[in-house]
């Protein structure tokens, strides 16, 4: 599953070329539960970055409009999703096994026959597996803010970023960002309004209310207790 974890060298030099990725892999350890999933189930609904470029149709069985998110975490609000939506067809892509397991039992639990699940890092499956201009919605819920102002730079938010999302939204596609961390937010909206070929859908510079498909976490609930914000950002895809 873990085919991420590769040490592409520099074809001149041979030296390693290590690459600045916005995750950090500690995963805990596997449920029982999560591991016979991952045994089991990853067949039936997991995919590969070897199998290549996606096709969404053999995959799923049916034309239909495709969301994918990047780092769902343990699933559960994926999951909701998939199951509030069955017209869509949803994607996932999670680095840590935990949340794949966690997330093939809730398919299996619920009986979701429009959810799969990649376990590998979300830019190589982009550029990789995605088909230029196939997605109707491309979803990043609360990623790693990485506060520091010297770790700034792995914030998965960055201009080559954002263009590699814009390229694989269909026309009208809509990139909905979410963040509890104002800094990240501000982030990630100056460098959206900054870059061409989007449209802020709550207006130039403003945030959006959360939209009816994004569940509130109980993270979130707490939060919101506690007198943290949330801000969302929807940005679609113009041209």
């Amino acid at each position: 599953m873990l085919d991420f974890i590769r040490q592409d060298k520099d074809p001149v030099t041979g030296r390693v070329m290590r690459k600045v990725r916005s995750f950090v892999l500690r995963e805990g350890r596997l449920t029982t539960g999560q591991q016979n999933a991952i045994e089991t189930l990853w067949p039936t609904y997991g995919l590969l970055r070897s199998q290549g470029e996606l096709d969404a149709r053999a995959t799923f069985g049916r034309e239909a409009p495709v969301v994918l998110e990047i780092g769902y975490g343990m699933g559960a609000s994926l999951a909701d999703m998939a199951a509030a939506a069955p017209e869509q067809n949803f994607i996932g892509i999670e680095v840590h096994r935990p949340g794949v397991g966690a997330l093939l039992m809730e398919i299996e639990a619920r009986g979701l026959t429009n959810l799969r699940s990649y376990c590998d890092d979300a830019v190589d499956i982009l550029e990789l597996c995605i088909p230029d201009a196939s997605l109707a919605r491309v979803q990043l819920y609360f990623p790693d803010p990485w506060h520091k102002k010297k770790h700034h730079k792995r914030r998965i938010v960055q201009p080559p970023f954002i263009e590699l999302v814009r390229r694989k939204l269909a026309p009208g596609g809509v990139f909905h960002m979410a963040t509890d961390w104002e800094d990240y937010a501000v982030h990630m909206r100056a460098l959206m309004e900054g870059a061409g070929g989007w449209r802020n859908e709550a207006g130039p510079g403003s945030y959006a209310e959360r939209p009816v498909w994004r569940p509130e976490t109980k993270f979130e609930r707490r939060g919101a207790r506690l007198g943290h914000g949330v801000w969302d950002l929807l940005y679609s895809r113009a041209d």
